[in-house]
């Protein structure tokens, strides 16, 4: 090759003859070009790879190559001395690659040629990289299309990449502890607060610029939200090359497919899963980047035992398989790989938390992507609809929906029923729902409606079918086990009865994985009804306890005593893994319930005597217990609405409604009050238990208040032992509480110091209300070093708690560093000037307080002065409220000049102030520099009508002002004047109130132009404003009250009701088309009156209310 290119190269030099160029054209063009795609090939070549070769090289393998290079002389030793000298092994290998083809073919010949001959595993990588790859990500997507699954994919709103992942610290006690169910009812499925939101596309990214990635991330979720569909969509998106390019190898393993494997090593299991694979050693080297995906953890059928399990670091050595996920986990087995493992809560708990990196949950339907599925599934003969306005009805229902396989279940059945054209009620509870679905599924598609399914067809094959079911159902749930292999359904005689269309294949879903095949129930629920059908059932014959399957028990006779049986076994599992089977249970005990399988179970006569001894038994339970209401015992009160016993529940729901439980709450009401804290339409939106509760009722009552949005605890007369009770309430990881109000208790320093400790922890309460309770400065002092830490709460209010200057000056201190709160209620609690100057002067530098109420203190001129410096600078607080602090002109006009100023404030509150003539005309001045303030309110001051004057001729220019209160200043006719002809041009004042007397109606966009009888302005002013209300379009209400329109000398009929006046208001009516209320209550109007209103109205087309 050398000997051949040097000829070329001489010939095409040295040895032609310009005038013989066309002698040797012919003579040279096949070796030249010969030559010259050699020379091509190999520069496309190390081009191809270099991405490859930089991307996989390690220090060792580019000694070996440098040496070689440096032998064949492709490279210099000055060359390798520059590429030894550069910093990074990225860019040493760029040097080389960079070098070697800047010298043609020879040297490049010599570098590919030396990766070729190679027979490291870098070199290896580099040359079968990309084909491995490629044909990896084919598999994938062929498996991924067997495998769709029925889920919100085919929803376009609600699909997997439109949503997004949540990032939290941990799990929750109730997530270790509960239920999926339990999990879901008693947080209504609302998703915890402050949460980071994070989308697929960044789950093995780190979250910060200087942060790793994830090692082992773990996605949590209750069973059928959707992990296995979100590890689907992933390795679609992968394999489509759309997400995670730097990532070589994606190898998923569904859990339950390793429960067939007894011994394996880590390479083996590569090959069982992904034959393709031929070499799995380069899979799973260190040098290419790696994620295995543990899909379903928790269907593993052993308990990894990260404590005990036998450490392994050999990925060709062969262990137990529970040995090596748990190696991997770890970390002592593919260390430089990354592990996502998606697992259901309760089985992600027993995971050591130092080994996860992340922990990410799966949100499921929130009410509105409810209500969008049904609409987009169900949009025939509007389906939707009717499903949704009987969920909402049926708030058990709703919760169940969260979880989009349960929702799935639900509408389908409701369809079913609805479809069916039949008498048949809805069904109201959970035993009904799945009773309806299976009956849906054992009449294998022949719908209702046509031709009635033979009550015998049912008796035969599928009532055997069910009954074998139901038992692999129940041992399957004693076991913790909900995947099956077809051994499994062997040894309970469902083999041969698995025909299409037949019961089996409608509960059962078949998978087959690349390792074995797979049976699971279509829902967890669906299996804990079918255990529940199949214990209703054996239970009336069963002469030993069935909970022992294989081993031998005291004898166990009659259904009763396998009820209370069952129900014992409930309450002492810890982990609740019972509680959804015991409600079927006790829902199969309601006729209503059993009818739609009454051709399948055979229903014996003393289901109604049963189904009496069971509301008996369970309100025994009801009474018994402890001093503390768990979730246990709240899953009672689930069981009495599934035997549809709800003459209890109905009583409690009732008095919560009338705020009548004051002195009611025994144990059993508590559970009661428990269980509607999870499911009554009462606790969805706030949860009002004023004047309702005690120490005692507090202590008993305090798991479930955990997950209470809006907690009103007003009136209740606490003290500061239940402090000590909420701080701990307050403090708990589970805590979902947001809004809590303490109004008009007796909560002192010492519980003020309780709640202080809580607020140090709490990451969930934004607003807290401390209204009318005695905490004083000591206590405030104790809330203000919380306040100074906590970043979660936006609104306190102390308003009537004797804080006094220190306390105030307690708080001004917080507001220095509080970057987070929003509004600040120090009303009525003594506080002076020298308080307010504290606060004023922390005003300064806060930029997050928008909302400050200091009504009802003592404030005085000073007060007003130093809050009126601080609003020179400070243009982020909105609403100040001064009310009743004694401030008169002096104060007034240093607020008027910090408003010149001021760009931020919209509402200022001086009523019931001193401020005379001088303070409002120094506002006037300032409303005409001002257009940021559009609420001002003067009510109960000393303006008279030259101040009031002064402000209309003010708001005659002003575009700001939209709200102002003028009542009880001694307004006159003159004052009357000067305000209507303000309104003559003044295009955006929507609230007016004028004189005084009585209380202004309580509607939106209010003009009142009510006038007391100490202020009466007689016909003129009358005039004056009708004629304003000719012109002006913004004002939206009159309220022309009987006290407004009376004079102190003539009778009502001699002031509007005459010719003159009533025509005024009926040409106002003609002409004003903004106006929608007009009321004449109190007012004797004459016949000729009422006959110019009715005229004025058959043109008016703006006018929606007349009283």
């Amino acid at each position: 090759m050398e000997r051949k290119a040097l000829y070329d190269s001489i010939l095409d030099r040295s040895k032609r003859i310009t005038w013989q160029d066309d002698c040797y054209v012919d003579l040279q063009s096949a070796s030249c070009s010969a030559a010259s795609r050699a020379e091509t090939e190999d520069l496309d070549w190390i081009q191809k790879h270099q991405d490859l070769l930089q991307r996989f090289s390690t220090a060792s393998f580019l000694e070996v190559m440098l040496a070689h290079l440096r032998k064949v002389d492709a490279v210099s030793s000055a060359e390798e001395t520059k590429i030894r000298g550069a910093t990074r092994l990225h860019d040493q290998v760029n040097m080389v690659t960079t070098i070697v083809t800047a010298k043609g073919a020879q040297s490049s010949d010599a570098l590919r040629g030396f990766i070729e001959s190679s027979d490291s595993q870098v070199a290896q990588l580099v040359i079968n990289h990309d084909a491995m790859v490629k044909e990896h990500k084919e598999v994938l997507l062929r498996r991924c299309e067997q495998s769709r699954d029925r889920d919100s994919v085919s929803c376009p709103k609600l699909n997997v990449c439109s949503r997004t992942l949540l990032l939290v610290d941990g799990l929750s006690d109730i997530q270790q502890k509960e239920h999926d169910l339990m999990q879901v009812g008693a947080t209504r499925g609302r998703k915890r607060n402050h949460l980071r939101q994070l989308g697929l596309t960044k789950l093995l990214e780190p979250l910060t610029r200087v942060s790793l990635p994830p090692r082992v991330s773990l996605t949590v979720g209750v069973a059928g939200i959707g992990k296995t569909t979100w590890v689907r969509h992933f390795v679609r998106q992968w394999s489509q090359g759309l997400i995670c390019a730097d990532v070589s190898f994606v190898l998923p393993f569904a859990v339950c497919e390793l429960n067939s494997v007894e011994k394996v090593s880590a390479e083996k299991l590569v090959k069982l899963a992904f034959p393709h694979l031929t070499d799995p050693s380069v899979v799973l080297s260190s040098s290419c980047r790696t994620l295995l995906i543990l899909d379903g953890l928790d269907e593993f059928r052993c308990s990894a035992n990260f404590a005990d399990a036998a450490s392994c670091s050999d990925p060709k050595k062969e262990v137990s398989i529970d040995d090596l996920v748990t190696n991997i986990i770890r970390g002592n087995l593919l260390p430089d790989a990354a592990v996502w493992v998606t697992c259901r809560p309760r089985v992600a708990s027993l995971i050591p938390g130092g080994l996860v990196d992340r922990v990410t949950e799966i949100p499921g339907f929130s009410p509105q992507d409810i209500r969008l599925f049904l609409d987009h599934h169900f949009s025939e003969r509007d389906f939707g609809s009717k499903i949704w306005t009987h969920l909402e009805s049926h708030k058990i229902l709703m919760v169940m929906c969260y979880i989009p396989s349960v929702c799935w279940i639900v509408a389908e059945t409701l369809v079913y029923i609805m479809r069916s054209e039949t008498d048949e009620s809805l069904p109201r509870t959970c035993t009904e729902l799945y009773a309806h679905f299976c009956s849906m599924k054992a009449e294998a598609g022949e719908p209702r409606g046509r031709e009635p399914v033979k009550m015998e067809q049912l008796h035969g094959s599928n009532r055997k079918l069910l009954g074998n079911l139901g038992r692999l159902a129940f041992y399957g749930l004693l076991k913790h086990k909900y995947t099956f292999s077809e051994q499994d359904l062997r040894a309970y005689g469902i083999d041969l009865l698995l025909g299409q269309g037949s019961l089996g294949t409608g509960v059962l879903v078949r998978e087959e994985l690349a390792i074995c095949t797979t049976y699971r129930f279509t829902h967890l629920t669906l299996q804990e009804f079918l255990a529940a059908t199949f214990y209703h059932i054996s239970s009336k014959r069963a002469i030993f306890d069935l909970f022992s399957e294989s081993t031998m028990s005291w004898p166990k006779i009659g259904f009763q005593n396998h009820f209370r049986s069952a129900f014992q076994h409930s309450q002492q599992a810890e982990d609740g893994h019972l509680d959804v089977f015991v409600r079927f249970l006790t829902g199969l005990l309601s006729p209503a319930a059993l009818k739609p399988l009454a051709g399948l179970l055979a229903v014996g006569k003393d289901e109604g005597n049963q189904k009496a001894f069971a509301a008996g038994f369970l309100q025994g339970l009801l009474v018994g217990g402890g001093a503390v209401v768990s979730l246990r015992a709240v899953n009672l009160a689930y069981c009495l609405h599934e035997l549809q016993h709800a003459e209890l529940l109905r009583s409690v729901e009732e008095d919560l409604q009338l705020g009548s439980l004051a002195g009611k709450l025994t144990r059993a009401h508590c559970v009661v009050l428990g269980y509607l804290l999870h499911v009554s339409p009462e606790c969805s939106e706030q949860t009002n238990l004023t004047g309702s509760l005690n120490y005692a009722t507090v202590k008993c009552l305090l798991p479930q208040l955990l997950y209470c949005s809006y907690l009103r605890l007003e009136n209740n007369h606490f003290k500061d032992d239940v402090m000590e009770l909420l701080g701990s309430l307050l403090s708990a990881k589970d805590c979902h509480i947001q809004k809590m109000s303490l109004a008009e208790n007796a909560i002192g320093n010492k519980g003020a110091k309780a709640l202080s400790r809580a607020l140090l922890v709490n990451r969930t309460l934004t607003s807290l209300n401390l209204r009318n309770n005695n905490i004083g400065s000591k206590g405030t002092r104790f809330l203000a070093e919380a306040l100074k830490m906590n970043q979660v709460l936006v609104s306190i209010n102390f308003q009537n708690n004797a804080i006094e200057e220190e306390g105030a000056q307690a708080l001004a201190e917080v507001l220095h560093c509080n970057r987070k709160l929003v509004s600040l209620n120090i009303r009525k609690n003594t506080i002076g000037a020298g308080g307010a100057k504290r606060i004023a002067e922390a005003l300064k530098t806060n930029r997050t307080l928008t909302k400050l109420i200091l009504c009802s203190n003592q404030l005085g001129d000073r007060g007003a002065i130093a809050l009126a410096e601080a609003l020179a600078v400070n243009h982020t607080l909105l609403s100040l409220q001064l009310q009743s602090n004694s401030i008169s002109n002096k104060g007034m006009t240093a607020l008027t000049k910090a408003l010149r100023l001021n760009r931020g404030l919209v509402s200022l509150n001086l009523r019931e102030n001193s401020i005379g003539v001088e303070g409002a005309k120094n506002m006037a001045h300032a409303l005409h520099e001002n257009n940021c303030l559009q609420e001002l309110d003067l009510t109960a001051n000393l303006l008279h009508d030259e101040g009031v004057q002064a402000i209309a001729g003010a708001i005659k220019f002003n575009r700001g002002l939209t709200s102002l209160h003028l009542q009880w200043n001694f307004i006159k006719c003159s004052a009357t004047k000067a305000l209507a002809h303000a309104l003559l041009s003044n295009g955006t004042m929507q609230l007016l109130d004028g004189p005084e007397g009585w209380d202004r109606p309580r509607r939106p966009f209010l003009l009142s132009t009510q006038m007391s009888l100490e202020n009466a302005i007689g016909n003129e002013g009358v005039i004056f404003l009708a004629e304003a209300l000719k012109t002006n379009a913004s004002l939206r209400t009159l309220w022309l009250a009987l006290h407004f329109l009376k004079n102190r000398n003539l009778e009502f009929n001699k002031i509007l009701c005459t010719c003159d006046n009533m025509l005024f208001s009926i040409t106002f009516l003609c002409v004003c088309s903004a106006f929608c209320l007009f009321s004449l209550q109190g007012v004797s109007a004459s016949t000729s009156g009422a006959i110019a209103m009715a005229e004025a109205l058959t043109t008016n087309r703006s006018l929606q209310t007349l009283e």
